[in-house]
């Protein structure tokens, strides 16, 4: 009897074993099949346990939602809920598939109280929940296949991976509503989205009434907010994806630059927009961001044509009318009640015909949010611009806006605001009596002004005058620095009004208006051009550190003086870099141009170029995985701006792993525009006879026919992506079977064995998806037909996307002849990584 007894024990000691085995099982899956069902108690978890989806009631509520939140953050951070405007009563609630595939939420009595509305093409349906908190519905023999996904119906959270869509054909898209209040998950009366009619922009909305908006998108940040290249960390990394689909729907995306921050941006339920960071060592989310945040961020705060200025002390009110204007109410105005805004004093004159002294002009208001509802035109030219905007007598202004264009206004001007850095130039419609106002004033101090130093200049004059023996004694006893001998010239140089930059480059009409130094000057900061200060040597001349004692440490770039050897590269980056203005671009500071001295001046990079680190091996170690991803998306994005987003459309020529300059955090930046070419943006390639470049970087077309483009720089930026994933130079492999370190990946990936291209230095800290995606977007941009590579607007994102598809590069057949040496005619030139090449080739 007491056998029986142990054996009745054990068998109901193993039944509740399994019914636990079977309650964590349930507790800890991803997916829902038509087999099991989440009901209330029961949870998902994404597969890296970030996300979990589950039932849960709101503070001092017993109402039951079904959510998603971050699985290990107390206190819960719920980032979606689905039945947010039908809760349950109780907790007999489930979360199931339905027979026709569809995800439901049903009630104790099975009634329907919320679904996915999105009948798949099978009922044969899985839902998963993502690594990401995305919550999707596909195929359960294609899950790669969405029929329905949370991230495309949010509730009031953005995160990192989400698309958001725009498409000016459908207007405004309320992407986001926030909670009815901080326990109430239900809609509340604000929304959050992108309103794409003009420019893009992001709008906060109080029913049908803006609230707040972010100002146009410039292709790098929302103009409105002109903080956000302040604090790239955690704000710079908005993307809008390129090209567009077929109904010219484009998606805004955000990366973070730290994929293992947890970051998030909520509307509350009082319509503010925050964003979030996780705090790991405090156990707290951090604020970053509130929008709106201040008093002039408030929609329209000042009324029509004022402009709100928060720098301004609130007794002296913060809003002021626009010049030429005037309160519509001056009672109220007095008062701080400033929402009747400001009316013209003197009407436009529309006929254009009349003489010039009676014709509208313009008043510049400088560092803006431009107003809203402006409309875009398709010219970038100001002078043009402003004629568009004379044309239309509904014109009131017009802004050349960088990464836009022109932008016209032909509606009232509302919602200006004047930013303390940043910001954008607007030109004000004024009638021609308003701008003489502003004249006469300006006239009146210039004569205050002309007699203040006309008095300083006298005086000045006369202590010269009367102390000029001391002055003497003082000068005698300073000491010459030692400089070339150039000053035996230096009296018979130049003695026209060309600039010295006019007389290198050419009286052009784009000249750019870059800084001039003095010899004596960068031969002070460089110790004379002494040779510990060299830090870098080629065909261009010699580089130097200096330092000058304000600006601090500068690179100096010198051209040989006896030699004209460089001279067409000096000139290109004049004009060239001198107009470019990016994160991963190298900055020019300015030149000096001294008889046959030709010196260009360049921010220092202490960290000098990126070969150094790459293919050292005692330096390799120092380039963790994570670093060298974000040195590929930083030669990416510059290379973008080159291509697409620059007033120029530039074609670089010479990419490779020594002109990519690293800084003091190792951000790179691409240099040496001696070889660049400027195109047109009507312009796809271009062909010449003179083809300059490296060998191991140039593309075949522009090797062999002398054919480039921005394809060229596309191939180029793929053997990049090789060398540093794999940590090796494209042209180590000469002489090998393979060729080059293309044709060896290509040998690995038809071998299923890339993996192995990946550098051992980096294995602890890669992450393998990643590091596959390079290699495979590097053989992308490596294919040997121009029409098959990619673009660099295609490419980004396809390093930036973890969930797009790429296509399968095709075998390259040239890239033994290219990492040869060897050119047409039989001519034979050794060369290597770090030296450029200037060979003629006929056609």
């Amino acid at each position: 009897m007491a056998e029986f007894n142990r054996n009745i024990t054990l068998v109901t000691t193993l039944l509740i074993l399994l019914q636990l085995c079977s309650s964590v099982s349930c507790s800890t899956r991803n997916s829902i099949t038509r087999n099991n069902t989440i009901r209330d108690g029961d949870s998902l978890i994404s597969e890296d346990e970030s996300f979990e989806l589950g039932f849960f009631s709101p503070k001092n509520s017993t109402l039951r939602y079904v959510g998603i939140w971050y699985k290990n953050i107390e206190p819960r951070t719920v980032v979606w809920v689905a039945n947010r405007d039908k809760p349950l009563l109780n907790h007999n609630g489930a979360l199931k598939l339905a027979d026709d595939g569809m995800l439901v939420v049903v009630d104790g009595q099975n009634d329907t109280v919320w679904s996915t509305n999105a009948k798949p093409e099978s009922n044969n349906t899985v839902a998963v929940l993502l690594e990401t908190g995305d919550l999707v519905l596909s195929s359960d023999s294609d899950r790669s296949n969405y029929y329905w996904e949370s991230f495309n119906n949010p509730t009031d959270t953005f995160l990192p991976g989400m698309r958001v869509r725009v498409n000016p054909s459908q207007g405004e898209n309320r992407a986001f509503t926030p909670w009815k209040s901080e326990n109430d998950p239900s809609r509340g009366r604000y929304s959050l989205g992108i309103d794409p009619i003009g420019a893009l922009e992001i709008v906060i909305w109080e029913g049908e009434t803006r609230k707040w908006r972010s100002g146009p998108w410039n292709a790098a940040i929302f103009t409105g907010i002109p903080d956000m290249f302040r604090v790239t960390n955690y704000i710079y990394g908005f993307k809008l994806s390129s090209p567009p689909e077929r109904d010219g729907t484009v998606y805004f995306t955000y990366v973070p630059s730290n994929s293992s921050d947890l970051l998030r941006f909520q509307i509350r339920f009082d319509g503010v927009v925050e964003q979030f960071r996780w705090n790991k060592n405090d156990k707290i989310w951090t604020s970053l961001q509130l929008k709106p945040s201040t008093e002039c961020q408030s929609y329209n705060r000042c009324g029509n044509y004022s402009v709100c200025d928060d720098s301004k002390d609130f007794d002296s009110g913060k809003c002021s009318c626009i010049d030429g204007f005037e309160p519509v109410n001056r009672n109220q105005w007095d008062d701080r009640v400033f929402s009747g805004g400001c009316r013209r004093r003197v009407p436009l004159n529309c006929n254009q015909s009349m003489v010039a002294d009676t014709r509208d002009g313009f008043k510049v208001l400088k560092r803006m949010k431009v107003p809203d509802f402006g409309s875009v035109v398709s010219h970038n030219n100001s002078e043009t611009c402003k004629d568009v905007c004379l044309r239309d007598c509904s014109c009131k202004a017009y802004a050349v806006v960088f990464g836009i264009g022109c932008m016209i206004w032909t509606r009232d001007l509302i919602d200006m605001e004047r930013f303390e850095h940043g910001g954008e130039f607007i030109n004000i419609r004024l009638a021609k009596s308003d701008l003489g106002r502003g004249k006469e004033k300006m006239k009146l101090w210039i004569i205050i002004f002309s007699v203040i130093g006309a008095f300083l200049l006298g005086l000045c004059i006369w202590i010269l005058w009367k102390f000029k023996n001391r002055f003497k004694a003082f000068l005698g006893k300073k000491k010459d620095f030692p400089v070339s001998d150039i000053r035996e010239n230096r009296d018979n140089s130049d003695k026209s009004s060309s600039s010295p930059i006019q007389v290198i480059v050419g009286n052009q009409v784009d000249t750019p208006d870059l800084p001039i130094f003095s010899f004596n000057s960068v031969a002070l900061a460089t110790g004379d051009f002494a040779e510990e200060n060299k830090i870098g040597q080629g065909g261009f001349g010699t580089v130097y550190k200096g330092n000058f004692p304000v600006d601090g440490e500068i690179a100096v770039k010198r051209l040989s003086g006896k030699s004209k050897q460089g001279l067409e590269e000096f000139k290109n980056e004049i004009l060239l870099i001198a107009k470019l203005q990016h994160r991963n671009l190298v900055r020019l500071l300015g030149c000096c141009i001294d008889n046959n001295e030709k010196i260009l001046l360049y921010e220092y990079m202490p960290n000098k170029s990126l070969d150094r680190f790459l293919f050292d091996e005692s330096k390799r170690g120092s380039l963790d995985w994570r670093k060298r991803w974000e040195i590929i998306g930083g030669i990416a994005r510059g290379l973008l701006y080159l291509h697409r987003d620059s007033r120029l459309k530039i074609i670089h020529r010479d990419l490779k792993a020594s002109n990519i300059l690293l800084d003091t955090e190792m951000n790179p930046k691409i240099s040496d525009f001696g070889m660049a070419r400027i195109f047109n943006y009507r312009q796809d390639q271009a062909n010449t006879i003179r083809v300059v470049g490296t060998y191991g970087y140039m593309a075949p077309e522009y090797a062999m026919e002398g054919m480039f483009s921005e394809k060229s720089d596309v191939y180029s930026f793929g053997v990049l992506i090789m060398e540093i994933v794999s940590g090796s130079k494209n042209v180590s492999f000469r002489g090998s079977e393979h060729g080059s370190l293309i044709g060896f990946a290509w040998h690995l990936w038809s071998q299923g064995k890339t993996k192995e291209l990946i550098d051992p230095t980096v294995k602890d800290s890669r992450d393998i998806n990643e590091a596959m995606r390079c290699i495979h977007v590097g053989m992308l941009c490596t294919q040997d037909s121009v029409i098959y590579r990619p673009n660099m607007g295609s490419v980004l994102l396809m390093l930036e996307s973890r969930t797009s598809h790429l296509p399968r590069p095709r075998q390259p057949t040239f890239h033994s002849f290219l990492n040869s040496g060897e050119i047409l005619d039989g001519q034979d030139v050794a060369s290597v990584n770090d030296v450029t090449l200037t060979t003629i080739v006929g056609r």
